[in-house]
């Protein structure tokens, strides 16, 4: 691993896209030390300080953070992150299987792609308009005296015009550098928070006889299942993002003059997971709400001694039982409708056809399209099923006994966080690879490949 990391630096073309997008996710951290005017930042942070993360509240803020990019605890010129950008290109993906000229623009290739890519980035600035508003009426409260009506014009102006400059760092890095452009900039964002988690366990970490037993401390014990639970954490997560159905392809032989052409069997890979780290954003988002909510009815004094309420925000508080449930059915339902949308076995069935290829056993057509979307449906159960696990491992640790662990530190275990930074360092990997490979140079791996789940 050590030789390939040091033959990227041998290669000029690779070093440059290498140095480059680096240089770019710097600019990027910078951007968060420039604080928006008229705010006090002192005031801001004192009260971020003050407020619990593991509250409702806190964690839906620590979520929308996470997954943005952004920081809320301070008013950061990229406070919004690229969730804006994020958010506009799912509405235009999920229009695009309701709406038929965005369809037929996705049928054109790479032409389609660059128009639907310029919708996005003009849906991109009513959004950061909306959101960046939204923040800023929350942020008044933290304004210098008078200059209130100041603070959310330039407030709103700063917020929006640093998400389209994060929109430009990304697509940047999608044609200069290497790797997915905004999906390194939200993995530097997960990853910007580590050192401070680290820090606040080093802080509480006690070695003598006896530690770990009061309350926030971490003695020995802790610390080694804590190693021990990430690991285990990490290569699951590896290996179902990993994991592949394959399906075997026969092409049809062809008679070329006194020739035989094809006749070759290879693969159809189907991903176990298949809709990535998509169900787990859209569950966990929803599963925001409804604490929120009846929170703040029952902060009303009208509702504010409703049983009923407050037996609903009990069993809807992160950690409980119900919420838990709810989770996991919210995570099984949207892997299977993020596959739907994604997956298209009839189109799949009508490529191979046309190529003249076919699945051993089944006639080409609607035979094929049938057995296609029977197999994706029963891997995605099992894709599901792990996502489901992943998101509820930091409420198990937080809240196994003996334990107590900050939720915070348990949060590196598992959910959203996880499965992206997982996603972007093993595709950024295979990039790299790719072009070690492409000139002559081995891999980071010793047969000079990353290797599929089964060893593929």
């Amino acid at each position: 691993m050590f030789d390939a990391a040091v033959n990227i630096f041998k290669i000029p073309d690779l070093r440059n896209k290498v140095l480059f997008t680096m240089a770019l996710l710097i600019i990027y951290r910078i951007g968060f030390h420039i604080s928006l005017p008229a705010i006090n930042q002192q005031l801001m942070i004192g009260a971020a300080a003050q407020r619990d993360d593991s509250s409702p509240i806190g964690r839906a803020l620590e979520h929308l953070q996470m997954l943005s990019g952004g920081e809320l605890r301070k008013s950061s010129l990229f406070g919004l992150g690229i969730m804006p950008y994020i958010t506009a290109s799912i509405i235009l993906m999920l229009l695009g299987e309701v709406m038929p000229s965005l369809k037929k623009l996705k049928e054109e290739g790479q032409t389609g792609y660059k128009k639907i890519q310029e919708y996005t980035r003009y849906l991109t600035v009513p959004i950061c308009i909306v959101q960046s508003m939204l923040y800023m009426k929350v942020l008044r409260a933290y304004t210098y005296p008078g200059l209130e009506a100041a603070a959310v014009i330039m407030g709103t102006l700063g917020m929006t015009a640093g998400t389209i400059f994060l929109m430009w760092l990304g697509e940047q890095i999608d044609e200069y550098g290497i790797g997915n452009g905004i999906s390194l900039l939200i993995m530097a964002g997960i990853l910007a928070r580590m050192p401070g988690t680290i820090t606040r366990v080093v802080e509480n970490t006690s070695f003598t006889v006896g530690a770990g037993t009061a309350s926030g401390t971490y003695g020995p014990a802790k610390i080694l299942f804590l190693i021990i639970a990430f690991v285990f954490v990490v290569a699951g997560a590896i290996l179902i993002t990993q994991g592949q159905r394959r399906i075997p392809i026969q092409q049809a032989k062809q008679m070329r003059g006194m020739r035989v052409y094809g006749g070759q069997r290879h693969y159809l890979p189907l991903r176990i997971n298949h809709g990535g780290v998509m169900p787990l954003i859209f569950a966990s988002s929803l599963m925001q709400f409804p604490p929120i909510v009846f929170g703040q009815l029952l902060s009303i004094e009208a509702f504010s001694r409703s049983a009923i309420l407050a037996n609903i925000y009990a069993a809807l508080n992160p950690g409980a039982y119900t919420y838990n449930l709810l989770y996991i059915i919210l995570i099984i339902v949207f892997s299977y409708f993020w596959t739907t949308v994604q997956f298209q076995p009839k189109e799949m069935a009508k490529n191979l056809r046309n190529s003249g290829s076919f699945i051993p056993g089944l006639r080409p057509g609607h035979r094929t399209a049938e057995y296609l979307e029977t197999v994706m449906i029963r891997i995605t159960f099992y894709g599901a099923a792990f996502l489901a696990v992943i998101a509820v491992v930091p409420t198990v640790i937080a809240q196994m006994p003996g334990l107590d662990i900050d939720w915070q530190v348990a949060s590196f275990f598992g959910g959203t966080g996880l499965l992206i930074v997982v996603s972007v360092s093993l595709d950024l990997v295979q990039r790299i690879e790719a072009n070690l490979l492409m000139r002559n140079y081995e891999g980071f791996s010793s047969t000079g490949r990353i290797k599929g789940a089964r060893g593929w």
